[in-house]
């Protein structure tokens, strides 16, 4: 019934189709990577999993670096790291200058399940792109770098 659904509204004029075909892809993706999540016997939400990884690539960071790259609401963002914080996946220190800032990193357990989650991603990634040439696999990153640059321009 999906492939019936999908091809309703199908008009191979509309340029929109890229963009619905990209988001239902990545619809796709992230639902099979939160089932992974879970396979791992990690208890995180999508949103959780989001605060594992910025402190994995921004270690001593604070809650104020995170709101400023992410652009969201602070006391989602607080709420989020206090629920990580209490899986015992980040450890907190005060800043060195300023006692108010807590710096945050990933503790030895968040290590290891950002590792995990990091190698099932990868296993995922592999198999999306599974049966691609090296030559298509190189033009479809070009032609979405492309179509990111023109929506960069707007």
């Amino acid at each position: 019934m999906n492939k019936l659904v999908d091809k309703v509204n199908h008009n191979p004029d509309d340029k929109q189709q890229v963009f619905e075909t990209i988001h239902r892809l990545m619809h796709h993706f992230r639902a099979r990577q939160y089932r992974l999540i879970q396979e791992n016997g990690v208890d995180l939400t999508h949103m959780q999993h989001k605060v594992l990884g910025f402190f994995a690539r921004h270690p001593d960071a604070s809650l104020s670096d995170m709101v400023s790259y992410t652009g969201k609401d602070k006391a989602q963002i607080a709420r989020l790291i206090t629920e990580v914080r209490s899986k015992g996946l980040l450890d907190a220190k005060a800043d060195a200058s300023d006692k108010r800032i807590t710096r945050l990193k990933l503790s030895p357990e968040g290590s290891k399940v950002f590792e995990s989650l990091k190698a099932a991603e990868k296993e995922l990634s592999e198999l999306a792109v599974q049966g691609l040439t090296e030559e298509e696999y190189q033009t479809l990153l070009a032609l979405l770098a492309r179509i990111k640059s023109n929506i960069a321009t707007c």
